[in-house]
């Protein structure tokens, strides 16, 4: 399975505030937003993106994301023991359809698209990097330039941490080994862009 959180970053929940997306921010005191995307979304890091298409979304947006992979299942379980059943740390592009995304008051459709969840190339163990201060970045390069960088965050900046996060996707639902959690984007999105 994949796991995706929402505005899970404070300086992406401020960044949306003043937006047509302002009507589903996450409080800190509150329940994180988890959707998931479709299993034909995953491709790999280098794959193409397709794009369904004018008629169906003109509004096409990235969204780096560091991603937990889960290593031991388990099912409710506790915050004080997640970071037992982490595996490693993954990165994905959340690609998302704005358009659709609005016009639906969901996320599962704008985000669900054939290939719209690039992933990896790597898988990195937690004895090799600690999740919660890892520099989570996004270059976009425009047709005929050079590589923009984008988004430029760092865990440190979640609103729900990933212990927290696992906690949440596990209550009342086994987590098997290879499932996934992406943990949100920081600021930047193309959607508040000019």
């Amino acid at each position: 399975s994949l796991f995706c959180v929402g505005r899970n970053y404070r300086a992406h929940a401020a960044e949306l505030a003043t937006t047509v997306f302002r009507d589903s921010m996450p409080k800190q005191d509150e329940w994180p937003i988890v959707f998931s995307k479709l299993p034909e979304c995953v491709i790999g890091p280098h794959d193409v993106v397709r794009l369904p298409g004018a008629a169906v979304s003109v509004q096409i947006d990235y969204e780096s994301e560091l991603a937990v992979v889960i290593g031991r299942g388990g099912r409710d379980i506790s915050r004080s023991r997640a970071m037992d059943h982490v595996f490693g740390y993954t990165i994905v592009n959340d690609v998302t359809a704005r358009d659709v995304q609005q016009r639906h008051q969901q996320w599962d459709l704008g985000k669900s698209f054939d290939t719209f969840c690039p992933m990896g190339p790597w898988i990195v163990t937690p004895d090799e990097m600690d999740g919660t201060r890892t520099r989570v970045r996004c270059w976009v390069t425009p047709a005929g330039g050079q590589p923009e960088l984008r988004q430029d965050g760092n865990t440190t900046d979640l609103i729900f941490d990933i212990p927290t996060l696992i906690e949440t996707c596990s209550r009342g639902i086994t987590l098997y080994p290879g499932d996934v959690i992406a943990t949100g984007t920081p600021a930047g999105i193309g959607a508040v862009r000019q």
